[in-house]
């Protein structure tokens, strides 16, 4: 849905209509809190309606909250559960005696009475989500859900392994999570700071475990909200980059939107500024939010052979989606039997892939080289239509 020039999308199960462009709070603390009040207004004058406080420092909490009191029931607000200020320093922890006076600050210090999205706040290993998902931490998280103070359920990880556990749950409805092309060719790990390090030449496309855990959210109808989208800003100069060339934030905003399940990108600002950058990706033209052909030709990384969904295969002479059909193709070949769900949704489309004609006209248009046509055949044979 598009509303006075923002789209706005279903962040799965929950049923909230997002922002795609959100708002990453964390560098609001660095800023007078007034400058920032101003700012977050000025957001939500642009559009936006979803912001995440992860944060556990007051003056972050009171900014948001003093920023959107005149209109909370406009804004959707990712609060995080497990986030604490300890002696003027920020601990992560599932210890209830700092839990429940930290949440209890954030729900004070936003307004309203509620948290929309209840974040279980960053858990990256399988020993810390044995302990969130087996002490008093998750039945806390429960009772406030049930209670209405939470209205749904999140996490926060940057492990496609726990991600994956995360959708599996069936009561956490959507999860917040690192994407980028490059963080998306690094296999899962417990260290958040071996996504920064280490690439190299021997490193090709995404990796398989995230890729699923794209269709396994989309197909679980759990929504992904998506948090450091422009790898700390090293995407933008062809010096940091770990592909060898630069790209732009209408192509990295692309990126992460076309990920299966994702609904929204939540970008740092410091600016208002930064914000029309940001929403720039609103108007932009096919050819602005290409990633595709930066990935293609860059001297490192291509993902050869890889289908992205990056829609460079339009237009098709019989008006198929090819990028549509693709999606629906990955998410049934999942399963021993093709979902009632994936059937219902890929029929709809109208032209589906026995449509095809196979002039291969989309080969040529695509930039890495995927057998598109031969992907339709075996589309077509899977659904039988």
């Amino acid at each position: 849905m598009q509303k006075d020039g923002m789209t706005y999308r279903r962040l799965g199960k929950t049923g909230l209509s997002v922002s795609e462009i959100g708002f990453g709070g964390e560098w609001l603390e660095r800023h007078p809190k007034e400058e920032s009040v101003k700012l977050v207004r000025y957001a939500h004058s642009r559009g936006i309606n979803l912001i995440d406080c992860w944060m556990p420092d007051p003056k972050s909490r009171d900014i948001i909250g003093e920023a959107i009191a005149d209109c909370r029931d406009e804004w959707f607000v990712q609060g995080h559960i497990g986030s604490t200020w300890q002696g003027g320093q920020y601990v992560r922890t599932r210890d209830m005696r700092f839990v429940k006076p930290a949440f209890e600050d954030l729900l004070s210090r936003i307004g309203g009475g509620y948290i929309d999205l209840g974040m279980i706040h960053y858990i990256d290993s399988v020993q810390e989500w044995e302990t969130a998902m087996n002490t008093e931490y998750i039945r806390y998280v429960h009772a406030l859900h049930e209670q209405g103070i939470i209205r749904h359920i999140g996490l926060s990880t940057h492990n496609p392994r726990i991600a994956a556990m995360a959708a599996e749950t069936g009561f956490i409805e959507m999860i917040l999570f690192s994407i980028n092309p490059a963080f998306d060719m690094r296999p899962a790990t417990e260290d958040l700071d071996s996504l920064f390090t280490g690439y190299d030449t021997t490193l090709s496309g995404i990796d398989p475990e995230r890729s699923a855990l794209y269709r396994l959210c989309e197909e679980r109808d759990v929504g992904i909200t998506v948090m450091k989208g422009f790898f700390g800003g090293r995407l933008f100069d062809a010096k940091t980059s770990p592909f060898g060339t630069a790209f732009t934030a209408p192509q990295l905003i692309h990126y992460s939107l076309t990920r299966p399940g994702v609904a929204s990108i939540l970008c740092g600002y410091d600016t208002p500024a930064q914000v029309d950058q940001a929403l720039s990706y609103e108007t932009a033209t096919e050819d602005e939010k290409d990633y595709a052909s930066v990935i293609a030709s860059a001297p490192l990384h291509a993902y050869t052979g890889e289908y992205t969904y990056c829609g460079h295969c339009k237009p098709c002479p019989v008006n198929i989606d090819i990028a549509m059909v693709n999606k629906f193709y990955d998410l049934a070949v999942q399963q021993a039997e093709v979902p009632a769900s994936v059937r219902e949704h890929y029929l709809a489309l109208g032209q589906t892939a026995s449509a095809c004609v196979g002039c291969r006209s989309c080969e040529g248009r695509c930039p890495f080289g995927v057998p598109v046509a031969g992907r339709m055949r075996k589309t077509a044979e899977l659904f039988g239509a």
